[in-house]
């Protein structure tokens, strides 16, 4: 099977040995499988007489690690790939979406596209988790300074959220009487202009969240718990003193595999959910990390080679569909 992923521009600068990349993981194991497995990024995305194309590298696996040649960039038709992997980081931006418009030139009965990027220029990973209103703590969504100041008062601590960036970039928490209140909301709303998630604190926060792992209608069982950091109130560092072992409540289990049977609906089938008290903080669809390397550790287990069972499976099944 020939494979594409679209991958971060940063991760692409120092793509070997990064073993905290998801993607190093799936790769690997792809390659391992005697899969061709290509990379590029969206600046190298185009579009020529209604065809997509991307210019890439070719990965190789060599001594347990993964390696692509530099000197060596392929120009490629994106439907000549049976999956796309498409997970560049936030910021969704401009340019991340322009990207996502490229991949609506390509024949979905040729190329499977996980998650599609039509699902993810639909779905905002904060916003859209209001789906599920019912699973997360108290919110709002709204520029509104005197909104945002009232739902402070109501609530004594708060968290506020940019709507398109990741990896907790540009989150604050705010407490009823700080003197720095106006700052902080101007700031973060661009005085009024831009709106932001704005949630309840849960302070169970405190001894961080879980992030639960999802591929199509599975929701794993092997979990990890994110912990704060370097005297923050958030997961900040991916360092191994930060990421702990955990499990998931039978509670949670059914819950979440509600979420999604949800979301497979919208085109989107690998997710990862931020959650604290059970509660969903937000739905991670752009390029979700599943941990594998903690997991791998945590668990004893290979939970590269369970995505990529799950994977493989999903896109034979799609070929030998597409064909009847």
């Amino acid at each position: 099977m020939n494979i594409l992923f679209v991958i971060d521009r940063v991760e692409l600068k120092y793509f070997e040995f990064n073993d905290l990349v998801t993607n190093f993981w799936l790769i690997k194991e792809f390659l391992l499988r005697k899969n061709e497995v290509f990379i590029t990024t969206i600046d190298k995305l185009s579009l020529k007489s209604g065809i997509a194309y991307a210019c890439g590298y070719v990965t190789y696996e060599a001594d347990g690690n993964i390696f692509y040649d530099k000197s060596k960039e392929y120009a490629f038709k994106i439907e000549d790939f049976q999956l796309v992997m498409f997970r560049p980081d936030p910021p969704v931006d401009l340019d991340y979406i322009n990207a996502t418009y490229i991949f609506d030139f390509v024949d979905r009965n040729k190329t499977v596209i996980l998650n599609d990027t039509k699902a993810i220029r639909d779905f905002n990973e904060k916003l859209h988790a209001v789906l599920f209103k019912d699973l997360m703590p108290k919110n709002i969504v709204t520029a509104s300074k005197a909104e945002i100041i009232e739902f402070l008062r109501e609530n004594n601590e708060i968290i506020l959220k940019p709507l398109n960036k990741c990896f907790g970039a540009g989150v604050m928490f705010l407490k009823a009487g700080d003197k720095n209140t106006s700052v902080i909301i101007n700031s973060m709303t661009n005085n009024g202009t831009n709106m932001v998630m704005v949630q309840k604190y849960l302070p169970q926060a405190r001894n961080g969240d879980k992030r639960v792992l999802i591929f199509k209608d599975t929701v794993f069982e092997y979990c990890v718990r994110k912990l704060p950091g370097n005297n923050d109130f958030k997961f900040n560092e991916h360092r191994d003193e930060n990421i702990k072992k955990d499990i998931l409540t039978s509670v949670e289990k059914e819950n979440f595999k509600v979420l999604a049977r949800e979301l497979n609906k919208r085109g989107i089938y690998m997710a990862g959910l931020d959650v604290v008290e059970s509660k969903i903080l937000e739905i991670n669809v752009t390029s979700p990390c599943y941990f594998i390397r903690e997991i791998n550790n945590a668990f004893g287990i290979n939970f590269e080679k369970i995505i990529a069972d799950n994977l493989l499976t999903f896109v034979n099944e799609f070929i030998l569909n597409s064909k009847n």
